[in-house]
Formats: structure tokens, C-alpha cells, sequence
């Protein structure tokens, strides 16, 4: 199976809200003081506690893992094995440095792949993580028909998502078409998933502080980047703002959601 690299590195940029493949090789350094990329591993495991029989049988596969907040979190907290593929190799090396941390070594398998090319060949998991990569894997209907391939029957899906509450011409971050949660609901029933349960932004008290920390550290880092790379300077302030705007969002017109879905 033949994959784009452009295009995969495109939707990697937007689902990261750089408006910029060229930022990739500098997303390391500006994201360096933050582990949790877009999705919550809180969340995710409250969702597979209250919903799922968990074993140390369970296999867990993290799509887009970034530096496995949620892959190692899931395994240190569930006892299940996991594995997370990212496209960042910096981003595996962390993640393989957290599950030594945490003790969850022996649980957790990393590796450095295109999502779009390791889904043609992954099967029979229990459980699929797709946690705030946008459309990396295509729209919604192709991103689910994809899921549904990596999983066992009656297997789940995890999805980090956000859904319009408003209009999408008041969204300040315009890199991303969202769709409402009616929508969504459609597209649920089409591709043939329960929707199990979910979490929204709402659900989770400490998402504005995360945030809130999460911009600091990022405009710091941006600003250092700025004085040594002046010429650069337009685009590291680009990535703040959009970063900035994508939050703004989630406190009106956009919510953020985390979905758990099932096999028909």
C-alpha cells in the first residue's frame, strides 16, 4: 500500500495545529514540556473502567500515540498491553522513557510508522485509541471503516474528537472543518458503531488549567526558537496563536469529546 508522505505530513501538521509542515522538525522542541497531547488518559481510562472487562489478556492498540501519555497510562492503570505508533521519532522516545518510568516496559510496544500504512496490516485488538489526530486517517466515515479493521468483533473504538456547537464561521481555528454532534451520530450509525458512552471538555474540571499551563509552555518555547531561528519568527508565533485559538474554542463554539464506541 502505497501512502503520500506530503499528504500524511500535511494532516500530521493540522492535527497538531501547525498550519505549516515546515514546523514539524521544531514540533519536538515546542512541545518538549508537555507529555498529554490533545487527548486525556484520564478520560480514556475512565471510559474503558466503567464500560469494559479488562484482563492482562486485553491488546491495545494507540493510533497516533504521540509520547504515549495514554498507551502507558492504560497499562499502568488497567494492566492491559498496548502498543503506540507514532510518526515522530523523538515523540517514541519518549514514550518508550515514560513506560520505563512508570514500570510498564514489559506492557508497552512502541514504534515509529504512518498510521496510514500500519492500519492495512493490524487486526484482532481489543480495543483501537485514536486520540485528537484530526483526519489524519481520512473523514470520519473512512477514519471508522479503518478502526473497524483493526479491531476484533464486538471489539471498541476510542476517539478524541470535537464536535461544532455553534457555527463554523465563529470557530477561530479554520483549519478544521468540525461536524455537529448530530452529524457524528449519523456517521456512528452508518459505519455501524454503539456509542457506548462519553466524556466532553465539560466532563473535565482541570482541561481549562491543562490548557492554560500548555500555552505557556508553548508560547516559552516558541519564543526561544524565535531568537535563534529570527527568520522563523512568523511561524512559531503562528503556531501560539493557532494553538491559542483552538482553546478559545473549546469554551463556546466547539466541545471537546471523547467517544467510546462498540462493534455492531
Amino acid at each position: 500500500m502505497s501512502i503520500d508522505n506530503s499528504i500524511t505530513e500535511q494532516k500530521l501538521a493540522g492535527a497538531l495545529t501547525a498550519e505549516t509542515t515546515e514546523l514539524i522538525p521544531y514540533l519536538p522542541y515546542l512541545l518538549q514540556d508537555l507529555w498529554e497531547l490533545g487527548s486525556s488518559p484520564t478520560d480514556m481510562i475512565r471510559l474503558v473502567k466503567e464500560n469494559i472487562k479488562t484482563s492482562s489478556e486485553t491488546q491495545v492498540i494507540d493510533l497516533g500515540c504521540g509520547k504515549g501519555a495514554v498507551t502507558v497510562s492504560l497499562c499502568r492503570e488497567l494492566g492491559v498491553r498496548a502498543k503506540g505508533i507514532d510518526l515522530l521519532p523523538e515523540f517514541i522516545e519518549v514514550a518508550r522513557e515514560k513506560a520505563k518510568e512508570f514500570g510498564v516496559a514489559h506492557l508497552c510496544e512502541f514504534a515509529v510508522q504512518d498510521i496510514n500504512v500500519s492500519v492495512s496490516s493490524l487486526s484482532g485488538y481489543d480495543i483501537a485509541v485514536l486520540g485528537a489526530v484530526g483526519d489524519v486517517l481520512g473523514n470520519p466515515a473512512e477514519t471508522l471503516g479503518k478502526l473497524k479493521k483493526v479491531v476484533r468483533s464486538n471489539g471498541y473504538i476510542l476517539i478524541d474528537e470535537a464536535f461544532l456547537e455553534g457555527e463554523q464561521k465563529d470557530v477561530r481555528y479554520q483549519n478544521y472543518e468540525y461536524l455537529t454532534k448530530a452529524q457524528w451520530k449519523d456517521i456512528f450509525q452508518e459505519a455501524g458503531v454503539e456509542l457506548v458512552a462519553e466524556l466532553t471538555y465539560q466532563d473535565s474540571p482541570e482541561a481549562d488549567e491543562t490548557n492554560d499551563y500548555n500555552n505557556r509552555m508553548i508560547r516559552r518555547r516558541a519564543e526561544e526558537l524565535s531568537e535563534r531561528y529570527p527568520d522563523k519568527r512568523r511561524m512559531f508565533e503562528g503556531y501560539v496563536k493557532s494553538q491559542e485559538e483552538e482553546c478559545d474554542d473549546l469554551n463556546g463554539v466547539i466541545s471537546g469529546v471523547t467517544w467510546l464506541l462498540k462493534l455492531l
